[in-house]
């Protein structure tokens, strides 16, 4: 399997955890005392979701097909998967703490794919999306820290 292949699959893998994590955030916060925070982590699921479609276009492009197989088995040991814990009873500090981790992750991910031998127009996708992505990380730290 190429490193193009490879840092992709683990990368959509990455981005529709994410995309599932503030799309179940967004749920649990649009039923608490924080429901204006709902908008922006739907917003961020659809970013995930927009960036996933975006990778796979470009793997398809080039002949790759991204069997995503494994894929349960793996989410046991990426990040967003503690946000199923915080949103199973956890009050919206939990939820948005849970979030961070997730962002986190996604960064790690990020800097690990960049670190890695991939083509030129992977890596400047690649370098595209984490630079949003750390934007959405620092907004979602902000939320951690704004007083309730």
């Amino acid at each position: 399997m190429s490193n193009d292949r490879n840092v992709t699959k683990n990368l959509i893998q990455t981005l529709e955890d994410g995309q599932k994590g503030f799309t179940d955030a967004a749920e649990k916060l649009s039923e608490s005392d924080r429901p204006h925070l709902a908008t922006k982590f739907r917003d961020l699921a659809d970013q995930r979701a927009r960036f996933s479609s975006e990778l796979e276009t470009m793997a398809a492009a080039y002949g790759d097909d991204i069997d995503e197989d494994g894929s349960l088995i793996a989410a046991a040991h990426r990040g967003w998967m503690s946000l199923k814990d915080a949103l199973a009873g956890s009050d919206p500090d939990g939820v948005i703490e849970a979030a961070e981790q997730g962002e986190d992750h996604a960064v790690s991910e990020y800097s690990k794919a960049l670190d890695e031998d991939i083509s030129p127009d992977l890596r400047q996708t690649v370098q595209r999306q984490l630079t949003d992505i750390e934007q959405a990380h620092a907004e979602v730290k902000r939320m951690k820290d704004a007083p309730s």
